[in-house]
């Protein structure tokens, strides 16, 4: 069971910190346009190695998808909190609820932030490939759902 709650933990950790740099990263779309690469992030357009705040960075879908991922790192967080709190107050056989319902909060905004930016903004360059940061948005969405269901399950023992 200490086993169990220790790779929980870890991923949990591992999660927030790939949220983390998802987030912060300006790697969420790349193209190579007239052998000049271009990346374009959440919060930034980067051009040969200049960086400037695009047309696309003041449009709604992309405050929403800023503001789904700033949630979701907070909820995780806030997770990862409590669930070190309540592996310390719990009495014995009761479940992780509150750490577990957070977790699929977070979830859930991984899910809304993504798929915004994938619906509004995956044809912005062409032609153009995901970058790392909207890949780790996505695998941090499958470690957050595992995670959520997993404190739901799991007991103190």
């Amino acid at each position: 069971m200490l086993v169990l709650l220790a790779g929980i933990f870890v991923i949990h950790i591992a999660t927030v910190i790939m949220l983390f740099v998802s987030t912060i990263s300006n790697v969420w779309l790349v193209s190579s346009l007239m052998n000049q690469n271009g990346t374009v992030g959440l919060w930034l357009e980067c051009t040969a190695g200049h960086c400037i705040q695009a047309k696309i960075h003041t449009e709604e879908p992309m405050k929403a998808v800023q503001a789904f991922m700033i949630l979701a790192i907070i909820f995780s967080f806030v997770s990862l909190v409590m669930f070190v709190v309540q592996l310390f107050t719990l009495e014995k056989g009761k479940r992780f609820y509150i750490a577990g319902a957070i977790m699929l909060i977070c979830w859930l905004c991984i899910l809304i932030g993504a798929s915004i930016f994938t619906a509004q903004y995956s044809g912005y360059f062409t032609p153009s490939h995901h970058g790392y940061c909207f890949i780790l948005a996505w695998i941090c969405f499958c470690f957050s759902f595992i995670i959520g269901i997993l404190y739901l399950v799991l007991r103190k023992k």
